[in-house]
């Protein structure tokens, strides 16, 4: 019976800081569908994206797609870290992170006014997405002010208060006061400072084992892992999309076949080479190095997001009238495959505090997308460019998976080897 009753019963329970160190901590049902609806908001930003190049307007379409992924990745990793330090999982959590997700889709309803605003009238109007952010905000205020309740993290839970609030009130005059272009543009760098700021002053608050907030290392890299994923799914859907495009315009030819295969097998081999790094080992006794992990993150989020986009422009190339031209879709799916790379690269230096030698072939594989990029100014088709843009992190995997690999366990060793 007290099974049953712990299993469905979800009643108010006091919010406090979770154990650090919780064994068998997992992501929950409800961060997956919270998780679903950032897919949608990636979708929209994604398809926006890729009908804006192809409509001509490839500078405020890469502009109006940099601020969409930037507040959809931003919103989730707020609530990311907060759920990770106090979920509950009573009734009233569950509400408030729904009042949460009802605010994304908000958001993702404005983005293709925003997009159109940048696009043809050169007037930013962000005023629907920002709704969405008030709604967004108001359940995470409502979140941190349960868990400003625990004496013990206090502090901490209304320093985020503050910097959101703070924030916030800065997102409400972009949207709405009459600002120039420029202004406004100044304006939302003031509140992405804020933003970004919050999280800084709040977690140095505390001393020792007792610092920040009380996240879950392995959970916590477990949820920014399920995001790549959800991200990648873009790039299957952008697959999916061109798919469609060139079966109703051309029918199905040799080259067809090879750009669709291609565009499968880069959500295969963007995967592999995200799950290499040792997220969750490296944080759970190294906390400090969350930050730049966390917000390096939104590199590889916005990254993935960006080649699914790329890859539903291939459509646009086999148009029969205007059609995209081939460096421009070698461009959307190459640069963001660098991105990616880099970012990767980076991130696992830096985690382990120790960077990748010995692996020539990784300096290769970051030129082969660069080469794509080369061949198809060239002239080349668009199916041989974009079979080199994806030999690159191919043979990133390949180069791991041929011994690479123990390289980089004797970097995790001497890393695990230092905290102990």
């Amino acid at each position: 019976m007290t099974n049953a009753v712990e299993r469905y019963r979800h009643g108010l329970r006091p919010m406090r800081g979770r154990p650090r160190h919780e064994p068998h901590r997992a992501a929950t049902p409800l961060e997956a569908l919270y998780d679903l609806v950032f897919a949608a908001a990636f979708g929209v930003a994604g398809a926006q994206f890729a009908a804006g190049v192809a409509a001509g307007h490839g500078g405020a379409a890469v502009g109006a797609f940099a601020f969409a992924t930037a507040a959809v990745i931003w919103a989730w990793i707020n609530f990311a870290w907060f759920a990770s330090a106090f979920d509950t999982d009573d009734w009233l959590f569950r509400v408030f992170t729904m009042v949460q997700m009802s605010g994304v889709i908000v958001l993702a309803i404005g983005l293709p006014r925003m997009f159109e605003s940048l696009e043809l009238d050169g007037v930013f109007d962000n005023r629907v997405m920002v709704a969405g952010y008030i709604v967004m905000r108001v359940g995470l205020l409502a979140q941190w002010l349960r868990a400003a309740r625990d004496p013990a993290y206090r502090r901490h839970a209304l320093t985020y208060v503050v910097f959101i609030a703070i924030a916030q009130l800065g997102w409400v005059v972009v949207a709405w006061a009459p600002l120039p272009f420029g202004a406004a543009i100044l304006a939302a760098a003031l509140c992405w400072l804020v933003e970004l700021g919050g999280p800084v002053v709040a977690e140095r608050k505390g001393e020792g084992e007792g610092r920040g907030t009380p996240w879950h290392a392995h959970h916590i890299a477990e949820r920014y892992s399920l995001l790549t994923i959800i991200a990648l799914g873009e790039t299957v859907i952008g697959t999916l999309a061109a798919a469609q495009e060139i079966s109703e315009t051309q029918g199905w030819t040799g080259d067809a076949v090879v750009v669709i295969g291609a565009g499968v097998a880069m959500t295969f081999a963007l995967w592999w080479s995200y799950t290499m790094m040792p997220s969750g080992a490296i944080l759970a006794v190294h906390r400090r190095r969350s930050f730049v992990w966390g917000y390096g993150h939104a590199f590889i989020f916005a990254s993935v997001a960006a080649v699914g986009a790329g890859l539903h422009a291939i459509g646009y190339a086999f148009r029969h009238e205007h059609p995209l031209a081939t460096p421009v879709v070698i461009l959307m799916i190459a640069i963001p495959v660098i991105v990616f790379m880099v970012s990767i690269s980076l991130l696992h230096s830096y985690l382990v505090h120790s960077l990748m030698k010995g692996l020539p072939l990784h300096a290769l594989a970051m030129l082969l997308p660069v080469l794509g990029i080369v061949l198809a100014f060239a002239g080349l088709p668009l199916w041989a460019c974009l079979l080199v843009v994806l030999a690159g992190p191919v043979l990133v995997v390949v180069a791991y998976e041929a011994g690479g690999w123990r390289l980089a366990q004797r970097h995790l060793d001497q890393a695990l080897a230092v905290a102990a």
